[in-house]
């Protein structure tokens, strides 16, 4: 008979090691093979991060070492060159032009030639609009005023995509979002006295400006005072109810599809004078008696069009940097 192995022997054994690995009792890898902790993804992400910002700056500080990066210094030597020689043909063209005025005390002085003569003689006219500033922005000098209604308009793009709050963050930080486009942090919510002046106010504004626009050819007015003032009353509605309000009615999209359909339609408007010609004023559309609301041929719809761009204009830009998000 085999003799009973003592347990310190035994434990020594292929087939006690065997029968404990088959039980699941013991990993025959642990303390045998080298092993290393597995690190936390956070900490390895974070690790992998400073790496490539060392790597990144590095880069810069080799690019724009101006003291030894001969682009760059080259570079300036150019821009001073350029710069310098800009200012010297601009001052000589002014300078040019100055010579051509008359000289002091002249009595053409300022010179005058027939432009402003055929404003006023031929104004009602040619234009059917009794106030002479409408008749001239907007129908002599049409194209001059739809490239100031497209001024505003790209404006408004520019200053949108400097200001815009990055959307990614919305998902990243929602704490910093909410900081970056919560405007009424620092402000008194629900200000009673201001909201009950805004609540009685912002419709009489918003009808004194569409009664400016639609008499600008008649009385003093027109699309860009009118706008302004509905832009203004809007500023005012938004200050005393927020956004929350306001964007019921008014939201980027709405700024978008009024800014378009406005200055297409103006665009189309005055594209007949390319081929009609005489001063750019034979439309062939009835002018209406000097006076009545219905007249001055397209300078109503032309003023109509301004006001909106001008209206919208203005709201989205006090919306933009008020918030930095639209």
């Amino acid at each position: 008979m085999s003799r009973k192995k003592d347990d310190s022997l035994y434990q020594k054994t292929f087939s006690y090691k065997f029968f404990k690995w088959m039980k699941g009792e013991k990993d025959p890898l642990v303390g045998n093979v080298e092993m290393t902790p597995k690190k936390d993804p956070k900490e390895e992400e974070e690790e992998t991060i400073n790496e490539r910002l060392r790597e990144k700056q590095m880069m810069l500080e080799k690019i724009y070492d101006v003291e030894n990066n001969k682009l760059i210094l080259n570079f300036r030597k150019i821009y001073k060159f350029i710069s310098i020689l800009f200012c010297i043909t601009m001052f000589a063209i002014l300078f040019l032009n100055v010579s051509y005025l008359p000289p002091v005390g002249d009595a053409g002085n300022p010179s005058d030639n027939e432009v402003p003569v055929r404003y006023i003689e031929k104004g009602i006219e040619e234009t059917g609009a009794v106030n002479f500033v409408s008749g001239m922005i907007l129908d002599y000098r049409a194209f001059d005023t739809f490239g100031e209604s497209n001024v505003l308009f790209i404006a408004t793009i520019t200053v949108l995509i400097l200001l815009k709050v990055d959307s990614k963050l919305k998902k990243n930080d929602p704490e910093k979002y909410e900081k970056e486009t919560n405007d009424r942090t620092l402000e008194p919510k629900k200000d009673p006295i201001l909201q009950f002046c805004a609540r009685y106010l912002m419709p009489v504004i918003v009808l004194f400006g569409i009664c400016t626009i639609l008499n600008g050819h008649i009385s003093p007015g027109g699309g860009f005072s009118g706008g302004a003032i509905i832009g203004a009353g809007l500023i005012l509605y938004l200050n005393a109810f927020g956004f929350n309000d306001t964007e019921r009615f008014f939201i980027e999209k709405t700024y978008k599809v009024v800014c378009f359909v406005a200055l297409t339609f103006y665009c189309l408007a005055k594209s007949y004078s390319f081929f009609t010609g005489a001063n750019h004023l034979e439309s062939h559309i009835p002018k209406g008696i000097p006076g009545a609301i219905l007249s001055s041929g397209l300078i109503l719809p032309l003023d109509i069009c301004v006001g909106l761009v001008v209206a919208c204009t203005m709201y989205t830009f006090y919306c933009m940097f008020r918030k930095g998000d639209y």
